[in-house]
């Protein structure tokens, strides 16, 4: 080997033992004065973390029951929106007349519109009591609402006081009264009501009180089955099915129906006061859509303005 290359070899080998000899004594330097490496303390431990409690399996408490429904209070319409009103059967036949006597007692002129027997194809009308006032028989409150008897003796009639109109059935079975010596055959049971051309601007507001109703119906009996006995349950049921058929069936014949909604609030606003009175509880003064016909009234002279200024507006 020539002399330099083996010189070159003794100078790296002597290369990591001086760097190993210097790393040593600076290690040393710095654990005696405290500084570098030797300075920094030793990490600690982390603290034990604190046991978590888990809570014992088991069956988890049953949710709290719904509150029980109760009973909706609806306002029982006053036998006066009908006096002195002209209604007509469905709003469209016939004609009834309510009428307050002296003393207090009701009386009605009552025409009924029905179907010749010899004629199917033609019309008829019978005026009953011959077409004078008919005294009617005052039977309670027995449905919350006020019931009339009117004792024809072909055709008995019941008449039941709503808002602004009545609802009639017969006393007999089947529902067709047959006039012989008229030769008329009238079936005068339905909603004696007013004629669609009042009713039709008013769709709205009987709309939204029926939402009302109906919601009085429903929980009235829901609270009526709640509180029956078990074998009472079921012909409340089967009655709550009957009404809904009857109302549909016999709704169907009012004038313009579909556009108003005036019979399906009536006769839904009698089954929610039947309901009730069922129930024991009182009516309120609550507002109802009320058929009668609003009366303008004059409002005070504001100063300022022109007292011949008429000033009237809708109650």
């Amino acid at each position: 080997m020539q002399p330099s290359r083996l010189l070159l070899a003794l100078v790296l080998a002597a290369v990591p033992a001086q760097v190993s000899t210097q790393a040593s004594a600076q290690s040393f330097f710095e654990e005696l004065f405290g500084i570098g490496r030797a300075r920094q303390p030793p990490p600690r431990a982390a603290p034990p973390s604190a046991p978590i409690d888990v809570p014992p399996e088991g069956p988890r408490p049953a949710p709290a029951p719904p509150p029980p429904p109760k009973p909706v209070v609806i306002r029982a319409p006053s036998d006066d929106s009908v006096i002195g009103q002209d209604l007509q059967q469905n709003g469209s036949d016939g004609s009834l007349r309510l009428e307050r006597a002296q003393g207090g007692a009701l009386s009605a002129r009552i025409t009924l519109a029905g179907i010749k027997v010899s004629q199917p194809t033609e019309s008829c009308r019978v005026p009953l009591s011959g077409g004078a006032p008919m005294t009617l028989a005052d039977q309670g409150r027995p449905n919350g609402v006020t019931r009339l008897a009117a004792s024809d003796p072909v055709c008995p009639l019941r008449l039941e006081i709503l808002d602004g109109s009545v609802m009639v059935t017969t006393g007999a079975e089947p529902d067709t009264c047959v006039f012989q010596a008229a030769d008329c055959a009238v079936r005068p049971k339905g909603l004696w009501g007013p004629g669609p051309a009042s009713l039709v601007p008013r769709a709205q507001e009987f709309d939204s009180a029926r939402g009302t109703t109906d919601k009085a119906v429903r929980e009235n009996y829901k609270v009526l089955t709640q509180r029956a006995r078990r074998e009472d349950v079921r012909p409340i049921v089967a009655e709550q099915a009957a009404f809904s058929s009857e109302r549909e069936q016999m709704c169907r014949a009012y004038a313009r129906e579909g556009v108003h909604g005036y019979c399906h609030l009536r006769f839904s606003e009698a089954r929610a006061l039947a309901l009730a009175t069922r129930l024991g509880i009182a009516t309120s003064a609550a507002p109802t859509a009320s058929a009668a016909p609003r009366t303008p009234r004059r409002r005070p002279p504001v100063d300022g303005m022109n007292p011949g200024f008429d000033t009237a507006g809708p109650e």
